[in-house]
């Protein structure tokens, strides 16, 4: 057993391509592996912004010999058969065996694969992985790039490194052999450097100034620029993800800080550190009082010999031209009402069948003063609603969020403020977006939920009234995320009112149940809250399927849901439909022509009330258990219809537990299909009256177990 080592050097990788690049290596080097018949352990795979590198341990020096037998067709089987036999094993006719198989001549095709040596395996493989590689852009380059036959990489591939023990793996791909030569850091040792094995690999890189390993970069970045902001009295503002682009960018980290004019804090502080972040992947720090500071932390890619002085002010120069520019957009938008950005907003088609943003901003309005006005979104001021609605998406067509969109709302916040505008109205502005993601926060000042809440439902509402409805995992315009939202703003906010009706409904069920799955709510106590019908109030819904799911874990709760099946089940095999199943001979030729006639319909209902009524009366005298279940149900019905009317579903359950050791017994001593007709119609009714009474709270024929 020994180790493997590969390094595929090239110009510099995009630091957001290398966690992907990472992947797909070990997974092309496993399946090359799996398909040779080599046995894969433990596999570490390295990044640096020149090159990718990865070592296989305990690799073995050839493979096992194979011995394979594959049945094939009857010699008498038609001329076609064997043709695709050969074709699938490879082999000619001439090469199959006969042999006799339950009195039948059949063919076989038997391949002996004597072992092989591994570094003939992985010189095969090598070239074929490269080929092979799934790069998001890729390239050609130089005289044969004229081809499209020609090699493809990320950058022009230069190097490779190939070794298995301390023996070299020889291969060749694109012009480019293999080798036990690499390089190291571009400036401080840009010399050739001999590579012995995966045994030093790592080392003789450091020794050049390169670390290879990136979760080692990204722990230095860490440490080093939280100690850079400490130094200089600062706190680092965290950004792992910036963390991760740096260490991606640099072989040889060297975390640096300096210092911006303060006149640019002027800049809302997201524009600053946005600028810093995505133009220039820089860190930036806060005073001890929580502020931004005027100081940034860039990482190096050498260890200067002034200290970084250099670095720094180069870097510093860079940065103020793009503060500049923000502070330019700041202020000259800042020069123009909101309400007059808001008028460009006509010029702008949100949807070629839903109109223009200016459309939808003025049905995001009205919406939003409805809710303010109907009391949906309690205390908020409908004028304000309306106020904050017109005016949420202005900011789109300011040269700020021009520049920079991911400070949609954010930035319409700041200039609403800056206008003087009313503190509700800003904020609602800042939020309405709000929340984007799972972990976003969910606004709760009155207006800002009015309006965070008009435009999702707007959003909602249009496209399915266009039916441009989610299909599969394709959702172009974020609707799964919109209900998630609507969701979250709802539950947070105790907000009662019908959320949907048809389709829509059924899509926010199942948005709801993604979601309570996640906290631990079963999907199935959801459906058989909604089997009910009419339940669009999502929080008396969660309500109702929280109290559920205690029920159904207690005692209580698993033996009367196996006496409800019990109970289902007997009606089901016995095609019970009750009294309301039969029908009533009124003369006419189509005996459901007056079902819904309204002038009879009081007289239908009275009618079917006195059935029951007199069913409640056995003519025969009830067994013991029988009349305890007709007494149990007769108190636990309308104490569970008074505790759903009350929303207190607690209580419900409670109700219902109440008939659990009644159930039980009814089982147990009564015999339902009695030879006595009158008796087993009784009995039959009893158990429907039952089920109703459990349908009441919930259906449970949709809960599993």
């Amino acid at each position: 057993m020994t180790d493997f080592l590969l390094e595929l050097r090239s110009e510099e990788i995009p630091a957001r391509m290398q966690a992907g690049a990472r992947t797909d290596l070990e997974k092309l080097f496993r399946k090359e592996m799996e398909a040779a018949g080599v046995a894969v352990a433990d596999v570490s795979v390295w990044s640096t912004p020149r090159r990718l590198a990865m070592i296989a341990r305990n690799l073995p020096l050839a493979t096992e010999a194979v011995h394979e037998e594959t049945k094939g067709p009857a010699t008498s089987a038609p001329e076609q058969a064997l043709e695709g036999f050969l074709r699938k094993t490879g082999l000619t006719k001439d090469q199959l065996e006969v042999r006799d198989l339950k009195g039948k001549d059949t063919y076989f095709a038997v391949v002996e694969k004597p072992g092989r040596a591994v570094k003939d395996v992985l010189a095969e493989a090598i070239p074929a992985i490269v080929r092979a590689f799934p790069w998001p852009k890729s390239m050609r380059w130089g005289k044969a790039s004229l081809s499209t036959e020609s090699l493809r990489w990320v950058r022009p591939l230069s190097g490779i490194v190939a070794v298995l023990g301390e023996d070299l793996v020889e291969c060749e791909v694109g012009g480019v052999a293999s080798g036990y030569v690499t390089k190291g850091h571009r400036f401080h040792a840009p010399r050739e450097i001999t590579i012995g094995g995966a045994h030093d690999y790592a080392d003789k890189l450091r020794l050049a100034h390169v670390l290879v390993n990136h979760e080692e970069r990204q722990d230095i970045i860490r440490t080093k620029a939280r100690e850079a902001a400490t130094a200089a009295g600062l706190v680092l503002v965290e950004d792992e993800g910036l963390v991760i682009e740096n260490a991606g960018l640099t072989e040889w980290p060297v975390p640096l800080l300096g210092r911006f004019e303060e006149d640019f804090l002027e800049v809302p502080p997201e524009t600053i550190q946005l600028t810093a972040r995505v133009n220039q992947k820089y860190f930036v720090c806060e005073d001890a009082a929580g502020s931004l500071a005027n100081a940034f932390i860039c990482t190096a890619n050498i260890v200067a010999t002034d200290g970084g002085v250099g670095v720094v002010d180069g870097n510093r120069k860079v940065l103020a031209a793009r503060l500049s520019d923000a502070r330019f957009f700041w202020q000259q938008d800042r020069k123009t009402p909101l309400s007059v950005h808001g008028e460009k907003l006509a010029r702008i088609t949100f949807h070629e069948k839903l109109g223009t943003v200016a459309d939808k901003v003025e049905r995001v309005a009205k919406l939003a003063e409805w809710l303010a006005s109907e009391g949906v979104v309690p205390n908020c001021d409908p004028a304000l609603a309306r106020q904050a609605a017109e005016l949420a998406k202005a900011d789109l067509v300011t040269e700020m969020v021009g520049e920079f969109p991911e400070l949609q709302g954010l930035m319409g916040g700041y200039y609403a403020r800056a206008e003087g505008l009313p503190d509700a109205v800003a904020d609602a502005i800042r939020d309405h977006y709000k929340p984007v993601g799972q972990g976003d926060e969910v606004p709760s000042a009155p207006v800002s939920v009015a309006v965070a809440l008009a435009d999702k439902l707007d959003t909602l509402r249009s496209f399915f009234a266009i039916d441009e409805k989610p299909t599969g995992s394709k959702d172009p315009f974020a609707l799964r995320r919109a209900a998630l939202g609507i969701i979250r703003l709802i539950t947070d906010n105790n907000l009662r009112f019908g959320v949907a009706e048809g389709d829509l409904l059924d899509f926010f069920v199942d948005r709801l149940k993604v979601q309570q799955k996640e906290a631990g709510i079963r999907h199935d106590l959801i459906d058989a809250v909604i089997a009910l019908g009419g339940e669009d109030d999502i929080v008396r819904l969660l309500a109702r399927v929280h109290a559920l799911q205690a029920f159904v874990a207690t005692d209580d709760g698993v033996n009367l849901l196996a006496g409800y099946k019990r109970a289902a089940n007997i009606l089901k095999k016995e095609d019970w439909h009750g009294i309301e199943g039969e029908i009533s001979r009124t003369g006419e030729e189509d005996p459901l022509a007056v079902v819904d006639d309204p002038d009879l319909a009081p007289i239908v209902a009275a009618k079917m009330a006195d059935r029951h009524a007199a069913e409640q009366v056995l003519p025969y005298a009830a067994e013991p258990a029988e009349q305890s279940l007709i007494d149990a149900l007769t108190a636990a019905e309308p104490q569970a219809a008074r505790a759903v009317e009350a929303e207190d579903f607690a209580s419900a359950m409670s109700a219902l537990a109440s008939l659990r050791a009644p159930i039980d017994a009814f089982f147990e001593h009564v015999t339902v299909n009695d030879a006595d007709p009158i008796k087993r119609h009784s009995r039959l009714a009893l158990l429907d009256r039952f089920r109703t009474a459990v349908h009441n709270v919930a259906d449970f024929s949709k809960i599993e177990g």
